[in-house]
């Protein structure tokens, strides 16, 4: 008798497969179980066109999956990494990495189906993205060593930053003394020289 396997059947077939079998096989084990059905003329009707609809739908999946990787194969990724006097990585640039770099430009991919060998020092790689079983995308990425000096400027500023903050605050220390140089009590001390002046003048 004629079978449509419904799932697959190690040594037999696999889903949607139509299999001759023994007539006790088929009503004894396949079709209790659920495993396959009678392939009559209405059971082959629904499986061509279940197939035909599913071959429409892998073919869309398909076809976004290639204007996917076509976006994909443009796209140049650079990554900074903490290296080495060696040139050596500290750690190493995984699938997590490219995946942030490619959501970073739009891109929202699965790191579980990024493919990259191992990075250990600065350099140029490729990583391959498998969209699907038959497109993948080949995405460029260059690893760069990451800019740590540019943190000795910042450093090198504050030490100059207190300085002038220190002179500002001495400044008016100077400003203060300026009153003392004028010494207005002197004006005070001349006063007796007026006196003298009627004491000749009667003379």
């Amino acid at each position: 008798m004629e079978i449509i396997l419904k799932e697959d059947v190690i040594g037999l077939g696999y889903k949607n497969d139509i299999v001759n079998v023994k007539a006790g096989y088929g009503r004894n084990y396949l079709i209790p179980t659920g495993k396959g059905v009678i392939a009559s003329e209405s059971a082959k009707k629904a499986l061509a066109e279940e197939i035909k609809q599913k071959a429409v739908k892998l073919a869309k999946i398909k076809a976004e999956a290639e204007a996917l990787a076509e976006k994909l194969n443009a796209v140049s990724l650079t990554i900074s990494a903490k290296v080495s006097k060696t040139g050596v990585i500290y750690g190493s640039v995984n699938s997590l990495q490219i995946a942030d770099e490619l959501q970073k430009l739009g891109f929202n991919i699965d790191r579980k189906i990024i493919a990259v060998k191992d990075v250990k020092t600065a350099g140029e790689y490729v990583a391959t993205v498998k969209l699907h079983k038959e497109v993948a995308a080949q995405v460029p990425f260059t690893v760069i060593a990451e800019n740590e000096p540019a943190a000795a400027p910042a450093e090198e500023k504050a030490p100059a930053e207190k300085k002038a903050k220190k002179a500002k605050e001495e400044a008016p220390v100077v400003e203060e003394e300026v009153p003392a140089v004028e010494e207005a009590p002197v004006a005070e001390e001349e006063a007796p020289t007026a006196e003298e002046a009627p004491e000749k003048a009667e003379e």
